[in-house]
């Protein structure tokens, strides 16, 4: 066993237990750099420093909470079995510290769950269970589960244990970002932000911690303005890592207590995010792992002169990453797509790409429509997407194709 027994009696949630999780964490977790981001500093007004949790160990901040979870149960409970519900990074952490701790390990994951997660689960030797469209309706599952065959839960956000092993994140960066004024992060249920804020608060309570969550997946924002848990009937955010309905009961009154602001920010923006923190900073991260850098981009941000994103994690979907890289060049203006209806006689697609070519676009793609009804009989419809290489050169394409007489559709 690589993990010793649960103490007699288990400490309460607070600085101390944070602190004792550092040290049982510490032989299997990795502690992950602090880097200064120039690009990023420059654009928000501010020092940006990004705490680098998508090097973590498994690929997430995930993995502390697990590792200092699974260090409590005694002997018995790890012989019983493990079983979690996750999106995919919790799933991750817990199928690791099981495999460290000698424990078998179930994981109930929804069925959309990106493939590179499923994978990387079972290859840290979990069995995985797909069940449900959303984190809630596959820890629902998990439950029945755990009615059913005597499995030891490990909560992915709600639980002390874990909230103390997410916590020390927090420690390593007032440890090494000296004069911070702000830490931002992402919320999913909670955990992490409880954790943190508990620790940061007790050592330097000037520290603002600023919650971020998907505008589509409030759940925590809307509790903060209520004054109470709200569940939400649906959520609608593509950040899986963050995409929970209900804040936990635990984490709710930690977060209440020691975060100083939760904000939202747009899918897009998250999209925007992961585009400009791979360019910029040459980081991949996940959209729930950029939604503290998508709050500073978009200047939800204030008063701080020297602040720490945490980039939560970086286990992204190759497909999907993709196609937010396509997306976000899309929004940046860096890709353009002309439509034409044009006659439908020779010589015509050929005038087109010259006049592109004269305008310096770069084409990437051609598609000629002249069959079926959506095409009226003696024209061609085509499309082009142009690769552009300064703002406004796309709509400066469109006028010089709309000058030499060629209809132009948005």
């Amino acid at each position: 066993m690589l993990f010793g027994s649960t103490m007699e009696a288990q400490r309460p949630l607070d600085l101390a237990a944070v602190r004792a999780a550092a040290d049982v964490i510490a032989p299997h977790a990795r502690r992950t750099p602090n880097v200064y981001s120039y690009t990023f500093s420059e654009g928000a007004h501010c020092d940006v420093w990004l705490k680098l949790e998508n090097l973590q160990r498994t690929g997430s901040f995930k993995l502390r909470g697990a590792l200092n979870k699974v260090h409590a149960l005694d002997a018995e409970e790890r012989a019983r079995g493990l079983i979690a519900a996750s999106a995919g990074n919790h799933a991750q952490g817990v199928a690791l510290a099981a495999r460290l701790s000698g424990a078998a390990a179930t994981i109930v994951m929804p069925r959309a769950t990106p493939i590179n997660k499923v994978q990387r689960t079972e290859n840290y030797g979990a069995t995985v269970v797909l069940h449900g469209e959303s984190f809630d309706e596959a820890y629902a599952h998990a439950l029945v589960l755990v009615r059913e065959r005597g499995l030891v839960l490990v909560h992915p956000f709600d639980d002390p244990d874990v909230i103390a092993g997410q916590g020390t994140l927090g420690l390593e960066v007032l440890d090494e970002v000296p004069d911070l004024d702000a830490i931002v992060l992402p919320i999913g249920g909670g955990g992490l932000a409880a954790g943190v804020a508990l620790a940061v608060k007790a050592l330097a309570p000037r520290v603002r911690v600023i919650g971020v969550q998907a505008s589509g997946a409030d759940a925590m924002a809307r509790s903060m303005r209520e004054g109470r848990r709200v569940a939400l009937e649906r959520t609608r955010t593509f950040a899986d890592g963050i995409r929970v309905g209900q804040a936990g009961e635990l984490t709710f009154e930690l977060v209440r207590r020691y975060v100083d602001e939760v904000v939202t920010v747009e899918d897009a923006e998250l999209t925007e995010a992961v585009v400009q923190t791979m360019e910029k900073s040459k980081v991949v991260a996940e959209l729930a792992g950029v939604a503290g850098i998508a709050a500073l981009i978009h200047g939800k941000v204030t008063g701080a002169k020297k602040v720490c994103a945490v980039v939560s994690g970086g286990n992204i979907d190759l497909n999907l990453l993709a196609r937010i890289i396509e997306s976000g060049l899309s929004s940046a203006g860096r890709y353009h797509l002309v439509r034409l209806r044009v006659s439908d006689v020779p010589g015509q697609l050929a005038q087109v790409l010259a006049v592109i070519s004269e305008e310096q676009g770069n084409v990437l793609d051609v598609q000629h429509y002249r069959a079926g009804w959506k095409v009226p009989i003696g024209f061609t419809d085509i499309e082009v997407l142009v690769e552009t290489r300064r703002a406004g050169q796309g709509a400066r394409i469109d006028a010089a194709l709309s000058a030499r007489g060629f209809e132009v559709q948005s």
